[in-house]
């Protein structure tokens, strides 16, 4: 299957699986949720049951600057207990990279980021027209591996 491009369902799929492995291999129980579950990919809770969050996973397996593609809809999701797990898939078969962002945190970064965009001229000078998309990237890594911030422990 390697010579075939694996199809971005199955790459979303896989980031999930991902995720929920390594949330396991930390001492967490994490739950994939079924597919029709909104807005919540995977349910995770320490070991005692004391502490549940909910779990967004969005998932690369190319490079686009590095970033992700999110929708409009990442601006009104902030819940205290919502995180996104963004997995960055390796093409040569090194393990996966997971960047940890609470949700408060993307909200203000894609609004704010939106409305830059929104504000600047195009490589022409014309206006940008609005767009459902947003775009998130991680400058300078400061969510990669930031299981901590979960507060699951």
């Amino acid at each position: 299957m390697s010579n075939n491009k694996v199809s971005s369902i199955l790459v979303g799929v896989a980031g999930e699986y991902f995720a929920a492995a390594e949330l396991s291999r930390r001492g967490y129980i994490a739950s994939i949720t079924l597919r029709n579950t909104k807005g919540i990919d995977i349910i995770a809770t320490n070991e005692k049951g004391s502490k549940t969050i909910n779990i967004q996973v969005k998932t690369s397996s190319k490079s686009i600057k590095g970033g992700w593609i999110l929708n409009q809809k990442a601006e009104q999701m902030s819940e205290k207990n919502l995180f996104y797990i963004f997995v960055k898939i390796p093409k040569n078969n090194e393990s996966p990279l997971f960047h940890i962002v609470p949700s408060k945190d993307i909200a203000h970064v894609v609004k704010t980021g939106h409305k830059k965009w929104l504000e600047t001229p195009g490589k022409k000078g014309q206006k940008h027209n609005e767009t459902n998309m947003r775009y998130w990237r991680d400058e300078n890594n400061k969510y990669l591996d930031r299981w901590d911030l979960l507060g699951l422990d």
